[in-house]
């Protein structure tokens, strides 16, 4: 019997955010790479059994440098239009 991952998706502040468990190895590159330090390790496994990743949804700058670094692209950040200010 086959595993079923189902996608993860996280609405932060900047961005929206979506984890593809079944990519995710638990190699903590997207981490490492993080400018801000905002991803930490979730209670949700990833394909070999080992932790995938979520992002702090207050620090998150939707820059989308973890997805850029994911072997496995298992990250996939869509970042927000900005609302225009009436001035």
């Amino acid at each position: 019997m086959a595993r079923e991952f189902k996608a993860r998706t996280i609405d932060t502040k900047k961005s929206v955010w979506t984890i593809f468990p079944e990519l995710c190895k638990g190699c903590g590159l997207c981490m490492a790479k993080c400018p801000k330090q905002c991803l930490s390790w979730s209670e949700v496994l990833g394909v070999y059994g080992t932790p995938s990743v979520e992002p702090d949804i207050e620090c998150c700058i939707g820059c989308g440098i973890c997805q850029t670094y994911c072997p496995d692209c298992a990250i996939l950040v869509v970042r927000k239009k900005e609302e225009k200010k009436a001035g």
